[in-house]
């Protein structure tokens, strides 16, 4: 539906948010009218680069033709159906995940916060058939982000932060340590009550943090040394973004379950978990589900997306590029540092530049990215981007960043 359909103007359905919708975001001041490739369009036909790509979702670029036929070819046939009969999408999906990302078995969601919660509930019914009665807790990362379900914010190690605060008591069981300290994770680890240890392979809303090789490999060593499941949670960082399909790979490990969503769809909802055969024995009949999870149109989007990953060489093209535009990023004026895993990108503005107003800025400037905290600008952009586009970036950020600096 485009705002011309409606018969209303744009500040009329700016209005009708407004009055009807519960806001829980700080909406940029234009309507989303149509979307291409790297571009997002508003009312008026101006055309925004587009590095936000729906919080690293839109991996293949905005309506992805090969995705929306899928789409549109699914809708026709099963759009929904209930998770009873065997569906087509799923069936072929699930093979497709497992042989490219080296797991056993698959079980659908349909966000990151969903994917994140069976997750969670599948390694503390584990670690209780598996370790003992009371090996129900989990040690995760402080910083770190894995959504806004009770089971999932609460692993989300920012006590402190709105996340958290104001709902009352949270899930038990969770313990944080600092990531990137492998020792501080081992101190929190207690027998016979941990089960496994949570953690992103790079930590997005913590402000674009990647994992080390020592502290991501030390802790599959300790994981394996202490008979604990090793959890990752690749919403963000897998299909692609990293430089090879999931973040994982390119650490050299493996983890006993991660969790997807995001780039999993190419634009459509869905998530889910990836596991080993000895994890996947903990669910059977009726200890988890979802009347939505595994759509056969996600499914069917999902599935042109890892096929168009794989053709094109997305992922590599990730880590090429990725290279590329944090080395240009880093000569920008007010730029302290730029950490990056591929194309999830973070830059670290000097004090005093706020990363908000920068945002703002962007915006006006006709280009979109997220501010994290005080002072990072982060960015996911699709990641069939070329060092044309990263160059085309950077004087838009730059724009933004000087106008901010000098008081505009």
């Amino acid at each position: 539906m485009r705002l011309k359909d409606t018969g209303l103007t744009a500040a009329e359905l700016k209005a009708q948010v407004k009055k009807y919708m519960i806001e829980t975001y700080e909406r940029m001041d234009f309507v989303a009218d149509y979307a291409e490739g790297i571009y997002m369009y508003d009312e008026n036909g101006e055309a925004y680069l587009d590095f936000y790509a729906g919080i690293a979702v839109n991996c293949l670029g905005n309506c992805n033709p090969k995705v929306v036929k899928a789409v549109q070819e699914q809708s026709a046939l099963i759009m929904q159906t209930f998770n009873y009969p065997y569906t087509i999408p799923q069936a072929v999906l699930s093979k497709e995940i497992c042989e490219t990302i080296g797991m056993d078995k698959v079980m659908y969601q349909n966000s990151g916060a969903e994917a994140n919660e069976a997750m969670i509930k599948i390694a503390r019914k584990w670690g209780i058939e598996n370790i003992g009665p009371d090996a129900w807790h989990i040690i995760t990362a402080k910083q770190s982000f894995h959504g806004r379900t009770f089971g999932a914010m609460t692993a989300t190690g920012q006590p402190e932060s709105a996340i958290q605060k104001g709902f009352g008591d949270l899930t038990p069981g969770f313990t944080y340590a600092e990531f990137n300290n492998l020792d501080a994770f081992k101190a929190a680890y207690v027998e016979g009550k941990t089960c496994a240890i949570m953690f992103e392979p790079v930590q997005g809303e913590g402000g674009v943090f990647p994992a080390t090789d020592e502290f991501i490999q030390g802790i599959r060593k300790f994981c394996d040394e202490k008979g604990i499941l090793m959890l990752l949670d690749e919403v963000q960082a897998g299909w692609g973004r990293c430089g090879d399909f999931m973040c994982y790979m390119t650490y050299g490990i493996k983890p006993d379950v991660v969790s997807m969503a995001k780039a999993m769809g190419g634009g459509m909802p869905i998530g889910g978990i990836a596991c080993t055969d000895r994890v996947a024995t903990a669910f059977g009949p009726g200890t988890h589900g979802s009347t939505y999870a595994g759509h056969p149109v996600s499914c069917a989007a999902s599935l042109a997306v890892l096929r168009e990953l794989k053709a094109g060489k997305w992922p590599e093209n990730a880590k090429k590029v990725g290279d590329y535009f944090a080395a240009e990023l880093a000569k920008m004026p007010h730029v302290v540092t730029v950490r990056h895993r591929g194309l999830f990108v973070g830059v670290v503005l000097e004090d005093g530049i706020n990363a908000v107003e920068v945002k703002r800025h962007c915006i006006k400037n006709h280009f979109l990215v997220t501010a994290i905290g005080a002072n990072i600008i982060r960015m996911v952009p699709p990641l069939t981007i070329r060092e044309v586009d990263c160059d085309e970036a950077v004087a838009r950020l730059s724009k933004s960043i000087n106008e901010v600096a000098e008081g505009k």
